[in-house]
C-alpha cells in the first residue's frame, strides 16, 4: 500500500526526497521492512499504527507523527482501514530547527519526543520470516526462521521516535503582518547549503490570530521552495472547500499561489478581533528546496487528480485603487 506521489533527487547519490501515500487494511504478519535509502517521516491520517521496531513498540495515531530512520527494521499492525502520508529523505536526518532569536523554548520541544521502551520477542518462525529491504527505490526480500525483533536492550540516540502535534508551541505575530510559515516548522532535514532545507515538516495547528491591519490567511506569493500540502483532519483555512483530509496539493517553486477567492473575500471583510484560527483542524506541509516531479501514479493511475483546481482563483478581482493610502 505504498504509492509514490512525487519526489526529486535519488537515493544512490544520497541526496533527495520522495512523498508517498500509504493505504492499507492488513497488518504485516511475519514480515518486516527496513529502508536502506533514507528516513521515513510517517503522518497517519486515518487509523492507528502499532509499529514494532528493533528498539520497541510505538502506537502512532492521527495527529501524531513518527520517524523511522535509515536501516531500522519495523513491522506495522493496523486495526482497519488506514491511510496517511510519508516524507522520505535521502542522505540527511530529521532534526529540530535552529531557534535563533526564539531562544530555548518554542516550536517542537525535545522533551515531547518519545522513543520506544526496549521490548523483544524470542520467537522461531519455521514457516519463514520475510525481511524486506527498500534499496535504490526497489524492494528485495530475504527469508529467515526467527523474528528479527530479538534485540533485548539498546543504547544510544539513533532511535525511532514519535511526537504528538498538539505539543507544538506556536510562535506567531501579535501586532501586524503575516509571519513566514517557517515559524511552524516541526522538523527539518538540512541540505548542504546553510539555511536552505532539503525538507521541512511544517504544521498549521489551532492558534490565536490577534494582528491588526493584516490579511490573516496566507498571503499570495511565489518562492524558491516546493510546497506539498496535506490535511490530517478538519479543513485548510486557505481553501475550506474541495481540500479533503487525506488529499494533497503541490505548488511548485516559482508558481504563484495563495488563498482561494472565497477565503480572500471572507478575510477581507472580517472584523479584526482576536480570533481562534484553525480550531479542530490540522494541515501540514512538506516543503523542499528541490524541484519535485509528480509520478505517473499521482497524475494518472490514482485517478484522483483535480484538473479544475486552478478555478478556485478565477473569481478573484482586482481591488487596486491608486487613491487609497
Amino acid at each position: 500500500g505504498l504509492h509514490t506521489l512525487c519526489g526529486a533527487g535519488e537515493p544512490r547519490a544520497r541526496n533527495g526526497l520522495a512523498v508517498h501515500i500509504f493505504i492499507c487494511n492488513t497488518s504485516m504478519v511475519n514480515r518486516c521492512l527496513y529502508n536502506s535509502d533514507g528516513d521515513f517521516l510517517i503522518v497517519p491520517q486515518q487509523g492507528k499504527l502499532l509499529i514494532t521496531t528493533e528498539f520497541g513498540k510505538m502506537l502512532v495515531e492521527p495527529n501524531e507523527i513518527c520517524v523511522i530512520q535509515q536501516g531500522m527494521r519495523f513491522s506495522v499492525e493496523v486495526f482497519g482501514e488506514t491511510r496517511g502520508y510519508i516524507l522520505e529523505v535521502y542522505g540527511a536526518h530529521f532534526e529540530l530547527p535552529d531557534l535563533g532569536p526564539i531562544g530555548a523554548n518554542g516550536l517542537a520541544n525535545p522533551r515531547d519526543f518519545l522513543v520506544p521502551v526496549a521490548w523483544y520477542e524470542d520467537r522461531q518462525v519455521p514457516g519463514g520470516y520475510t525481511v524486506i529491504s527498500k534499496y535504490q527505490g526497489k524492494l528485495f526480500a530475504a527469508q529467515q526462521d526467527y523474528s528479527p525483533f530479538n534485540v533485548v536492550a539498546w543504547h544510544g540516540n539513533y532511535t525511532p521516535y514519535k511526537y504528538h502535534l498538539e505539543k507544538f508551541m506556536v510562535i506567531n505575530a501579535v501586532a501586524f503582518d503575516h509571519a513566514d510559515p517557517s515559524i511552524f516548522t516541526v522538523l527539518t532535514a538540512k541540505s548542504t547549503r546553510p539555511g536552505v532545507a532539503l525538507a521541512d515538516f511544517v504544521i498549521f495547528p489551532p492558534r490565536w490570530g490577534v494582528a491588526n491591519n493584516t490579511f490573516r490567511p496566507p498571503y499570495y506569493h511565489r518562492n524558491c521552495m516546493s510546497e506539498f500540502m496535506g490535511l490530517i483532519k478538519g479543513y485548510y483555512e486557505a481553501k475550506e472547500e474541495g481540500f479533503q483530509p487525506g488529499g494533497g496539493s503541490l505548488h511548485s517553486m516559482m508558481t504563484p499561489h495563495g488563498p482561494d477567492a472565497d477565503c480572500f473575500e471572507k478575510a477581507s471583510k472580517a472584523k479584526l478581533d482576536p480570533e481562534r484560527v484553525a480550531e479542530g483542524t490540522m494541515a501540514f506541509m512538506f516543503e523542499s528546496s528541490l524541484s519535485l516531479a509528480v509520478t505517473k501514479w499521482g497524475l494518472q493511475t490514482s485517478n484522483c487528480l483535480d484538473k479544475s483546481y486552478y478555478k478556485c482563483w478565477e473569481p478573484l478581482k482586482s481591488h487596486f485603487n491608486p487613491k487609497c493610502k
